[in-house]
């Protein structure tokens, strides 16, 4: 496995931080990743080591305001600027990766993301695949939601704690234990995320019908950050044949870093399969 990390410019020019990680050999398909809210790139270890050793190459980028990409921490004036951001990281990798399969993978707020980007711009991507996407309220305090819109007019930077229960990203303590001390994780949100959010969530469910690629949903059924019923509704507004929708049942929020990840990944991967071209790499 061969890793390899740099920068490139989102939108605005923001300097934003992407890894990849190949295998030895010419990879069969490519999967690049959004990750969620308040976290980081870094955290996809399990996907990685899984699907490297398989023959496929993993790129991720940390969004703008997260990890080590430049930005105010969990802060966008528009959501557009996400949008933006994955199609100058999907560039890099097109660059990077001339001709080869790509799937777009996202998770949480990065699912969100992920659809919300494919609706707009499905071309050259070969499928989306998104775990415990953010598409209803989440499952932080009500009052925050409503303070924030309350602040976006007055002071959009304002940045709040998002209150989220660590313990509900997944049933493994590890995990728990190393989210909670991870240097790179943060737990603010400003006003004017907290109402792009909800634009972006609105928008995305009202236009399911028009999504016109491949796409997986895996979800655990205890999911109290990111609630299933929100991918639930989305999946059954789609009308697009090739749709699937997974639900791990006891599975908490993460479940790639779930206790019995093994299952959903494996389960990812044969979805995978069954969507590279004829004749293995694309």
């Amino acid at each position: 496995m061969v890793h390899q990390e740099g920068t490139f410019s989102g939108y605005g020019g923001s300097e934003l931080y992407y890894q990849c990680w190949q295998p030895e050999s010419r990879p069969k398909a490519i999967l690049a990743i959004t990750h969620g809210h308040g976290e980081h790139s870094g955290r996809y270890g399990n996907v990685v080591n899984w699907f490297v050793p398989r023959g496929y190459a993993v790129y991720a980028f940390d969004l703008r305001g997260h990890g080590r990409s430049a930005g105010p921490r969990g802060h966008v004036e528009r959501w557009d600027e996400f949008r933006e951001d994955v199609s100058a990281f999907l560039a890099l990798v097109r660059e990077r990766e001339p001709g080869q399969t790509l799937f777009l993978v996202g998770h949480s707020m990065g699912g969100l993301i992920a659809l919300e980007y494919v609706l707009h711009h499905p071309q050259g991507l070969a499928g989306v695949i998104v775990s415990g996407p953010l598409l209803s309220q989440p499952g932080i305090s009500p009052l925050l939601i409503t303070l924030s819109k309350v602040l976006a007019r007055l002071a959009p930077r304002l940045a709040l704690k998002t209150g989220l229960d660590a313990t509900a990203l997944s049933r493994d303590p590890a995990v728990v234990e190393a989210y909670v001390n991870d240097p790179l994780v943060h737990s603010f949100g400003t006003a004017r995320l907290g109402t792009e959010l909800a634009r972006a969530i609105a928008w995305t469910q009202a236009h399911a019908p028009d999504l016109a690629l491949p796409c997986l949903i895996v979800h655990g059924g205890d999911d109290r950050i990111c609630p299933p019923e929100g991918s639930r509704l989305f999946f059954e507004n789609v009308a697009f044949a090739d749709k699937e929708r997974q639900v791990y049942e006891g599975y908490y929020h993460e479940v790639y870093n779930e206790v019995g990840k093994e299952q959903v990944l494996a389960a990812v991967e044969a979805w995978l399969e069954r969507h590279l071209p004829a004749g293995g790499a694309g």
